[in-house]
């Protein structure tokens, strides 16, 4: 029987691995941001770990563009590794307001994916 998760844990996906399509490692997620008026997860925010020396740099990363690799445990986030490399982050101390939808709308852009809402 294929098993697939339809229901999962944020606890449980903290720390998760994040990979490229490559199969490299490019960091894991620190949090899940839920949006209450529709009860969806908006973003994933990643860490890139020392991932091209993004260190201390987190990312909000529109759920639509990660797709879990159940088999693995892990997620696929499938971009470029030029287009992480300028993704737009933010200061671990210094988080955006997530719910503005003009800055929603930039990152749902950045990643290609429709914005929800």
């Amino acid at each position: 029987m294929h098993h697939n998760p339809q229901l999962l844990s944020a606890g449980s996906i903290n720390g998760d691995h994040v990979r490229n399509a490559q199969g490299e490692s490019v960091g894991n997620i620190k949090e899940l941001m839920i949006d209450l008026s529709s009860g969806r997860v908006a973003y994933a925010v990643l860490s890139f770990g020392g991932f091209m020396g993004l260190g201390d740099k987190l990312f909000a990363i529109p759920w639509p563009a990660l797709t879990l690799d159940a088999q693995n445990q892990e997620f696929v986030l499938d971009v470029s590794p030029e287009k992480l490399e300028n993704a737009p982050g933010f200061d671990k101390d210094n988080w955006p307001n997530m719910a503005d939808r003009e800055w929603a709308s930039s990152i749902y852009s950045y990643y290609d994916i429709n914005p929800y809402w």
